[in-house]
């Protein structure tokens, strides 16, 4: 198969999404690989590298018109649509949910789409957790780094000194980013509380921070009661495929404290808080009613080399699945077609037909 690997053109996008070795990888399997120019170069890999491991680097358009299975780390942009083929397949986080006009065009151009963050596997989504941590354990930081008073923060100390509380962090969500970002948070010195419908996740962060960490059920009451006095506020809520509930409303913004900060991992799926909207690298956040919105929908690619090497090692078993089975026969597969969330002009994905509706 013919393997397309373009550059990332999101903003200050610098991960890539197959390494020079994972290239050597596919050509044993006698695929044929097309990378862009300049595609690895953010994450640190020159394009010499990839020409010593048998892939042509190419231009951009060559690259779109004669790959047949396009593999990615964002989803298209649309300046990328016209470049979509009927025949062609797309492997790559895709974040349907909230993104219609992106799924729309993937059904008219009967694109066959993989999502990394849907594949499933016993319960687990092994492509969307090495992200998932990153993004985790970023989210303190950025949540600390914004604290301060010249950003518009609170001017609060997360970690506290002597004689002087430490920052408050309230975590949504108890998954593979709520679990990072308490591991951050509570080694920082933060009061750290999460909140998670489910007791078992709870169980187990009781077990894992010794009681560090404190836990609430996941309420519309506790949440209120929480956000308060938060100085941080974390939402790292997933719903495999589908959109991503709406927990904090402006409402209940309006009774949390000025400076307070809103890192809304789950901007992805569209983002917990009813005032979050996605933003950028070079613009990350923006401010409604005294609160701090930190809504990045490409976190990790903030840290490109560490990002880009978890992510190639836990995506290219896939990629050579696809590319050995063949799209209809991936289609079928009983693993990848929990990753296909568009197929011959029709939705796939069970959770994405019901964002859709």
């Amino acid at each position: 198969m013919i393997i397309g690997i373009p550059a990332e053109i999101k903003k200050e996008e610098f991960r890539v999404s197959v390494t020079p070795s994972g290239i050597r990888e596919l050509r044993k399997s006698g695929h044929t690989i097309l990378i862009e120019t300049g595609a690895g170069t953010g994450s640190g890999f020159a394009d010499d590298e990839y020409l010593q491991e048998d892939a042509d680097v190419i231009d951009r358009k060559t690259l779109f018109e004669q790959a047949e299975l396009i593999v990615k780390v964002k989803e298209p942009l649309a300046s990328e649509y016209d470049l979509l083929r009927g025949d062609q397949a797309i492997f790559t986080y895709l974040h349907l949910a909230p993104n219609r006009e992106l799924t729309e065009t993937l059904l008219k151009k009967n694109v066959a789409a993989f999502a990394y963050e849907t594949l499933e596997i016993k319960g687990l989504l092994p492509l969307l957790i090495p992200m998932s941590e990153v993004a985790g354990r970023m989210a303190p930081l950025m949540g600390s780094f914004f604290l301060q008073k010249f950003h518009g923060g609170t001017g609060l100390l997360p970690s506290g000194i002597e004689g002087v509380r430490p920052a408050k962090a309230v975590i949504l969500g108890a998954g593979v980013v709520g679990m990072n970002a308490a591991r951050i948070a509570s080694g920082m010195g933060m009061d750290v509380i999460v909140l998670n419908r489910g007791i078992e996740r709870l169980q187990k962060i009781d077990e894992l921070f010794m009681g560090r960490v404190r836990t609430l059920s996941l309420s519309g009451a506790n949440i209120q009661q929480e956000i308060e006095d938060a100085d941080i506020v974390i939402g790292a809520v997933l719903v495999p495929g589908g959109k991503t509930p709406v927990l904090i409303t402006r409402d209940m913004l309006k009774t949390m404290k000025n400076g307070a900060v809103i890192v809304d991992v789950a901007i992805d799926q569209g983002g917990c808080a009813e005032t979050s909207r996605p933003s950028t690298h070079d613009n990350p956040v923006y401010t409604v009613d005294g609160v701090i919105h930190y809504t990045v929908a490409n976190m990790p690619g903030a840290y490109p080399r560490t990002s880009t090497l978890a992510l190639a090692n836990a995506t290219l078993p896939y990629i050579k699945m696809i590319a050995d089975m063949g799209i209809e026969k991936a289609a079928d597969d009983l693993i990848l077609r929990t990753a296909l969330n568009t197929y011959q002009g029709r939705i796939a994905h069970p959770a994405l037909a019901e964002a859709m509706r």
